[in-house]
């Protein structure tokens, strides 16, 4: 998965996490879990999901590196294979 592809899932798992969130509003650089007002179990969810949707182990050790849209897709990106 390249780095746009990443971008986009955490996108469509943020939505699916928290539904009406206005990510046009958000900094790709901004907590996100601050921007939305998540709490702990909306990142719990939005960790799982995420997990699911990439088939990564995400352990809670990283969940400081998946705080902002663009750490995340850096994150996400660096450790899926990328399509050719």
């Amino acid at each position: 998965m390249n780095r746009d592809e990443a971008f986009e899932l955490i996108k469509q798992v943020l939505t699916d996490v928290v539904p009406g969130a206005d990510l046009d509003a958000l900094s790709p650089d901004e907590n996100f879990r601050d921007g939305l007002e998540m709490d702990s179990l909306d990142f719990l969810n939005f960790i799982e999901a995420l997990s699911g949707r990439t088939g990564l182990p995400l352990p809670e050790t990283d969940y400081p590196s998946l705080n902002t849209l663009n750490a995340c897709a850096d994150y996400v990106a660096s450790r899926t294979p990328t399509a050719y």
